[in-house]
C-alpha cells in the first residue's frame, strides 16, 4: 500500500516484486528508477493517472519506497 504525503493511500499490485527484480539488476534508487516503476506498474494493469503532477507524486512516493526496500 502506497501512502501519499497528504494520507491518501493506493494499492499497487506487484510492486515488490518489482523492487525485488530492480534490487536484483543493482539499479539506484533514482528518478529514472522511478520511471520505471511506474512503467512496470501501467504494464501490470496498475492505474497511474496521466497528469504531470500525480506522476510526479507517485514518482516520489515510489522512490521513497524502493529506498526503504534497499535499506532492508
Amino acid at each position: 500500500m502506497l501512502r501519499f504525503p497528504d494520507g491518501t493511500q493506493a494499492r499497487v499490485n506487484g510492486l515488490v516484486e518489482i523492487l525485488a527484480d530492480l534490487h536484483s539488476q543493482g539499479k539506484e534508487a533514482n528518478q529514472e528508477t522511478a520511471e520505471e516503476i511506474i512503467n512496470r506498474l501501467e504494464a501490470g494493469k496498475n492505474y497511474i493517472p496521466s497528469s504531470d503532477r500525480t506522476r510526479k507524486e507517485f514518482a516520489h512516493v515510489l522512490l521513497k519506497e524502493y529506498q526503504e526496500y534497499l535499506r532492508k
